[in-house]
């Protein structure tokens, strides 16, 4: 078994996002020759990447393309050693105006890379990631990968498609494709398309109300140098090929519990403020994530490393700096 991906050539596709940028820092580290792959714009900005340090940076191989074009895939992910599947649209409200942009995105752009890695003389292992929220609200907990797959947003319809196409290439072609479930990650760079810098940022900017959804979902929040060390875990792992392998911790916080532990770290003690904008239609919301992460534990080592309120407090820090990243004009007062 490969230990380390020094000197590796590894693709990472949706390296212009959230944990794709982390992602491709932790390679670089490691001393992988990484391509990242950026969604093409005329202003040449590498989205989260354009924050990275300069020495990480220097030793990537920044590729402007779209994950919907075959032809571009096909041409970055030749002679790559590994390839980390990302590229996808996430934001789950935006996939009930836009399904059709979520099918083009998810499942094609899956579908190009899949065709590209099995046409591939020099792959070794794609992992393609995936997200708990093909679980729907849990059945049974913990989740394990044998959960049933339910759809409850258009978004979560493309990832279970995408899914299974991997895993129709695996049986059918013998493609060495992993796929990882990574649970709720949070931390540094993520938006406010997310919960937890939802609530940090109007805590942070002093905020006498704060705005959310609803409070009485449960989520496996996993710190993102966790999630992307359980990535870079699957992809050395041959074991691990034709497996679908959750990333997460075993645990579970209410979304209320959440924002108490929030209000503590910013010391800001904000009365709560329940936005209709932020709540899902009623059988669209997923009420319960939590891992059964023994299979990772069993194939890889893997396990979560970053204690949650440690998370959250490397979370604030970082938001309390870039507060101007931030849209608070949109937030209810």
């Amino acid at each position: 078994m490969v230990s380390s991906l020094s000197g590796k050539t590894v693709l990472v596709t949706g390296a212009d996002g959230f944990i794709g940028s982390h992602l491709t820092r932790k390679l670089v580290e490691s001393g992988a020759h990484v391509r990242a792959l950026v969604m093409y714009n005329s202003w040449g900005k590498k989205g989260w990447l354009d924050d990275e340090r300069l020495d990480v940076l220097k030793n990537v191989e920044v590729l402007y393309g779209d994950i919907r074009d075959a032809t571009t895939v096909r041409n970055m992910v030749n002679t790559c050693d590994y390839v980390l599947h990302l590229s996808s649209l996430i934001a789950i409200p935006y996939s009930y105006d836009a399904p059709k942009s979520y099918v083009d995105t998810n499942v094609l752009g899956a579908f190009n890379v899949l065709q590209a890695c099995r046409e591939s003389s020099s792959l070794v292992r794609l992992v393609h990631v995936s997200t708990s929220e093909v679980y729907g609200s849990a059945q049974e907990v913990p989740i394990s990968e044998r959960h049933p797959l339910v759809a409850q947003s258009p978004y979560a319809a493309t990832k279970i498609a995408a899914d299974k196409l991997a895993e129709s290439y695996y049986l059918s072609f013998g493609l060495p494709v992993v796929t990882a479930r990574p649970f709720n990650t949070f931390g540094p760079r993520q938006t406010a398309r997310a919960v937890i810098p939802t609530i940090a940022s109007q805590l942070l900017n002093g905020a006498k109300h704060i705005a959310l959804g609803s409070l009485e979902p449960t989520r496996d929040f996993n710190y993102v140098q966790d999630t992307v060390n359980g990535i870079i875990a699957l992809s050395l792992c041959s074991e691990a090929e034709g497996e679908v392998v959750n990333i997460g911790t075993g645990e579970e916080w209410l979304i209320a519990e959440t924002v108490y532990l929030l209000r503590e770290i910013s010391g800001n003690h904000a009365e709560i403020q329940i936005d209709a904008r932020r709540i899902r239609p009623q059988k669209s919301e997923v009420n319960r994530l939590v891992a059964d992460v023994s299979k990772i534990h069993t194939l890889t080592g893997w396990k979560s490393e970053i204690p949650f309120k440690q998370g959250l407090e490397k979370t604030c820090l970082w938001i309390s700096k870039n507060l101007d990243k931030f849209d608070l004009q949109s937030y209810s007062k």
